[in-house]
């Protein structure tokens, strides 16, 4: 077990890169990207940083050269032999070969393309700009650096004894929702912490924790280095990302309205069992499923991801109903700003009804609050989106107004295609 607080007091990044590989990335990311990579491989994508919480002022806590120096660590980063082996021959999903051969030779050669960094109003403005399926691998590496920068600006002055003790708390919380969440009877858990944990080390631990405390009702990580590291399940289908492109794309309303299930035929083609999982909830669940194909409704399953989860959940019930399909053989992924109590509610709400899985992300990997002085430690809400395709802007939705992106002409065009009406706007924490 890796003494942590040793590891903090005693920084060396040459020694704890933040970013140690570029499979140190979720799942869904290079699930996405060989999608990208085969369907749209010459669209050209921007990324950028968008801190939703902004009194959390980046540019007076990170360091702008300890921010380029971890940035242009992760542009040096290659695929390793080992990974490559791994990607290449294990299974995933119940599936062998999951990436493919052209696929997997563009990845060995990938090198992650140039950023653009600017201060502005106590923020950083960082951007990506490229290939989509270059470009797009950004997105988590970024999010994962800020996160990690920010932390040991909070942590830097602090001692071994006191990191010792702050480090003694936050394995005492992770152990008590633990040792609450095992007597879920069914529960099925999995990682999706990396975007904002507070450091790799960090989510390692909370990993293993998992793995010793759950047992079989850990199902697996997002992060395919430590999956690989651990001998774990790589865990993850899709994301907003691919509709929100795919609608910046589209040079009328008719086509907007077809994009985010034209995507889907792409993944159809390409995935099957429970990789055929639906993320309805860009430009608004309800609308996206009055309006879906009747063979959406044979995919296996929903993750619900903004707005009230329970209310996302019984939208999807109803729709499997109303289409014939028994909702307790389709499976619902909760993956919203989940901690205990959630988990727990939602659980005991929905299990029986259908199939139930929890993608547990920051309130696993990231929750200090209260442990620093002044909570510096809290966590905030940190994203790095794709705002352009080929020169236009994406919008997301979201079943939360507060979740909702893009120009707001744009936003009021994409709710008269979409016909969303009126929503409840629900704090985000993270």
């Amino acid at each position: 077990m890796v003494d942590i607080a040793n590891r903090v007091h005693n920084h060396n990044w040459k020694i704890d890169p933040i970013v140690r590989s570029l499979i140190d990335n979720d799942f869904y990311k290079l699930l996405m990207c060989q999608s990208v990579f085969r369907n749209r491989p010459d669209t050209q994508v921007t990324f950028s940083l968008i801190n939703r919480s902004k009194q959390i002022r980046l540019t007076e806590l990170i360091d702008e050269g300890e921010l380029r120096e971890q940035l242009d660590h992760v542009r040096s980063l290659r695929l390793t032999r080992g990974e490559s082996t791994w990607m290449r021959g294990n299974t995933f999903y119940g599936q062998r070969q999951m990436f493919r051969p052209d696929f997997m030779e563009w990845f060995e050669n990938l090198r992650l393309p140039p950023y653009h960094l600017e201060k502005r109003d106590g923020q950083y403005e960082l951007t990506f700009e490229g290939p989509w399926p270059e470009v797009m691998l950004w997105e988590i590496p970024a999010l994962a650096v800020l996160m990690e920068l920010r932390s040991r600006a909070v942590l830097k002055d602090m001692g071994y004894f006191e990191l010792q003790v702050l480090y003694a708390r936050a394995m005492a919380r992770v152990w008590e929702k633990v040792e609450r969440l095992r007597q879920l009877d069914g529960l099925r858990l999995a990682d999706f912490g990396t975007r904002r944990r507070h450091s790799y080390l960090w989510q390692e631990w909370c990993v293993q924790a998992l793995v010793e405390g759950l047992g079989p009702a850990f199902i697996g990580t997002s992060n395919c280095r430590i999956a690989l590291r651990r001998d774990l399940e790589a865990i993850g289908t899709n994301a907003h990302e691919l509709p929100m492109v795919h609608a910046a794309l589209a040079r009328t309303d008719e086509e907007l309205a077809e994009a985010p299930y034209r995507v889907l035929a792409d993944w159809h083609e390409e995935h099957s069992g429970n990789l055929r999982i639906i993320l309805p909830d860009t430009f608004g669940t309800e609308g996206f499923l009055k309006r879906a194909p009747e063979w959406l409704t044979g995919w296996t399953g929903v993750r619900v991801d903004s707005g009230d989860p329970a209310t996302g959940a019984e939208t999807a019930i109803r729709w499997w109903q109303a289409h014939g399909e028994d909702p307790r053989e389709k499976l619902i992924i909760f993956s919203d700003g989940l901690d205990v109590d959630r988990i727990e509610t939602l659980h005991a709400q929905f299990r029986g009804r259908v199939k139930v899985s929890f993608g547990w992300g920051t309130l696993l990997t990231n929750d200090f609050r209260g442990l620093a002085p002044g909570d510096g430690l809290a966590p905030f809400s940190l994203v790095c989106k794709a705002v352009a395709a080929d020169g236009r802007p994406t919008v997301k939705l979201s079943d939360n107004p507060n979740k909702a992106m893009g120009p707001e002409a744009e936003i009021e065009r994409y709710k008269r295609v979409f016909g969303v009406g009126a929503q409840e706007a629900l704090e985000v924490v993270v």
